[in-house]
């Protein structure tokens, strides 16, 4: 179970559980509802607290993953450069060699 389910399940059993607290207690209803206003606005806070958390958390991961994918990118680059350079320089000496034994080129023909 994913960690924001259950976190998600204990907020919402403390509040059911608050309210409930609250609702029972034999008080006069304005000190009721001032309760109940007070604990809304604890859990207000509480769940933007977290979703802020979570954000944070998120962008950090996102940022992770940019960068990650960013020196892959440059590794890669890296990597065709000096392949392209090792075909080319191949292609180079095979062309000099071939050129440069038989006197003219590589088709000669004999008569």
């Amino acid at each position: 179970m994913s960690s924001s389910k259950v976190l998600l399940g204990v907020l919402a059993g403390v509040a059911a559980g608050a309210l409930l607290g609250v609702l029972m207690a034999p008080e006069k209803g304005s000190a009721t509802r001032e309760k109940l206003k007070k604990i809304g606005e604890d859990y207000a806070d509480d769940l933007t607290d977290k979703f802020k958390e979570l954000k944070d958390m998120l962008g950090e991961k996102l940022e992770g993953i940019k960068s990650d994918g960013m020196d892959m990118m440059e590794k890669g680059r890296s990597k065709f450069e000096e392949t392209k350079n090792s075909v080319k320089s191949t292609a180079q000496n095979l062309g000099t060699s071939n050129y440069g034994t038989s006197g003219g080129g590589s088709n000669s023909s004999k008569s």
